[in-house]
């Protein structure tokens, strides 16, 4: 792996991070035959988790197969391998998918990819996107996205996308002091207000889990373990907050989300990956984190049933 940096094109002239647009953008709402698309992922990368998470909950497994990719992206990007190699079409990188798709890309190639299998192309590359449509093809399951809650799960995603899990990326990929600034600032402005809004509320929007929870989970469950070191968002940790830490655990403890959490991937991942960061390579081997510990998030509902 060379020293190039691999986000060199998504800068603006005063030093801000600007995230590339994701290319592939169409929409499968319809539930589709078992074995119809592929899922792509990284466990390292937090926007592929998500698409993992609602997989995983939805009970999407058998309709939809996934593969996960080496968490070391080099200078050809995402890298299937021999342990997990790409089932599809035999692909060394996940580039070669995108090339298959689109011969003039040339982007950073990113994951989540929902690949058509039938049709032997990319369908969409975008996560928020993606986790729409594998809620729509399970409407037996816990709907993540009701209608009664669409604008306040859209004016909270736009809030935690920019300042928090966007937000953590502007921070360390920032060229510039006061682009930093900018980031850490609006970061912890956003994680105060998340906190202040989880002392009363259970999830982000109420007694339900829905999609924003699971947006936002993400990101904390990465915090502690890489971004306040690497991207240098050290304010403080997830765990000095009062609410946002038992509410992680809360979300960790929902059955089957630890499986889609790896910390070896993910701290791998980023120490290994960005060598404009961390030139040695050295991959910490802390922190401690404890998230099966008590989070005792129900007693948030317990009073207000008792209040009624």
């Amino acid at each position: 792996m060379s020293g190039k940096p691999q986000f060199e094109k998504e800068a603006d002239e005063d030093g801000r991070f600007v995230r590339q647009e994701s290319r592939f953008r169409e929409l499968v709402m319809e539930r589709p035959e078992a074995g119809r698309y592929h899922l792509y992922v990284s466990l390292a990368c937090p926007w592929a988790s998500r698409t993992a998470i609602v997989r995983q909950i939805m009970g999407l497994e058998e309709l939809l197969p996934m593969t996960v990719v080496d968490p070391i992206r080099d200078d050809k990007g995402w890298r299937f391998t021999d342990e997990e190699p790409d089932p599809v079409n035999g692909f060394a990188y996940l580039k070669e998918a995108y090339l298959l798709t689109d011969p003039s890309f040339d982007d950073r190639v990113t994951v989540p990819v929902l690949f058509d299998i039938q049709n032997n192309r990319i369908v969409n590359n975008e996560s928020a996107e993606i986790i729409r449509m594998l809620n729509a093809w399970a409407p037996n399951c816990h709907d993540l996205y009701p209608p009664d809650l669409r604008t306040a799960i859209d004016e909270v995603n736009d809030r935690v996308y920019n300042s928090v899990n966007n937000g953590v990326y502007r921070a360390g990929f920032a060229t510039s002091q006061h682009a930093y600034e900018e980031a850490f600032d609006e970061l912890f402005q956003t994680l105060d207000w998340l906190d202040d809004r989880l002392a009363t509320n259970r999830y982000l929007l109420g007694d339900e889990i829905t999609e924003a929870d699971w947006r936002l989970f993400v990101t904390l469950v990465r915090f502690d373990a890489v971004y306040v070191g690497h991207f240098k968002c050290n304010r403080r940790r997830i765990a000095d907050y009062d609410h946002l830490s038992g509410y992680l655990r809360d979300l960790y403890q929902e059955p089957g989300i630890a499986d889609t959490v790896d910390f070896d991937h993910i701290k791998r991942h980023y120490y290994m990956t960005h060598p404009e960061l961390n030139p040695t390579r050295i991959v910490p081997k802390g922190p401690e984190l404890d998230l099966w510990a008590s989070h005792d998030r129900d007693r948030l509902e317990l009073r207000r049933g008792t209040a009624a």
